[in-house]
């Protein structure tokens, strides 16, 4: 029997969304739907409950993932860069990271009223970037940093602490980074 041909039970499906996500992601809600032969819907109440038993999916502009924790990188470092230009360079900005072998996970903003507001990023490589410019693009959406002026913050993400070093100064290079 086929998964999409199965009747799934809840915590079922959920190991399964979890498994299908360990092998292949990003997954959108409505393929991993397909997949298993329910709704989108029902795959974002399931994303909800595994994500509240603690289990790291994400949600990123390209569907759902799987993030590593802070231990699964062997080797691997994280730093919090502070950064700021204009709507228009976000591209040229998230290729110098991925450029330098840098995951962007997410990027911050500190609102007025709202406080820290963060959404996930996670792209690696120059074609999700793309995919992500593109989606704001099609969406008209506004990026997070329009509301601070341009200032926001990323958590990035690389296999070496000199990786990180060559993509910030590349960044401070191209009048990116804030340092003060």
């Amino acid at each position: 029997m086929t998964a999409a041909a199965k009747k799934w039970r809840g915590e079922e499906r959920r190991q399964e969304i979890t498994a299908l996500l360990k092998d292949k992601s990003p997954l959108t809600g409505t393929a991993l739907g397909k997949m298993l032969n329910v709704s989108r819907q029902v795959i974002v109440q399931d994303v909800s409950l595994l994500k509240a038993k603690g289990v790291p999916v994400m949600a990123t502009s390209e569907g759902y993932v799987l993030i590593p924790r802070e231990g699964d990188f062997q080797n691997g470092s994280t730093r919090v860069i502070a950064c700021r230009h204009e709507p228009s360079e976000a591209k040229e900005e998230l290729f110098l990271l991925v450029d330098h072998g840098i995951t962007v996970r997410d990027v911050k903003i500190e609102h007025p009223v709202y406080g820290d507001l963060t959404a996930s990023i996670m792209v690696s490589n120059r074609k999700e970037v793309e995919r992500f410019i593109e989606r704001i693009d099609n969406q008209k959406a506004a990026y997070l940093s329009e509301l601070t002026d341009g200032v926001h913050l990323h958590t990035i993400q690389a296999s070496s602490e000199d990786l990180l070093d060559e993509g910030v100064n590349a960044l401070q290079e191209a009048g990116f980074l804030v340092t003060e």
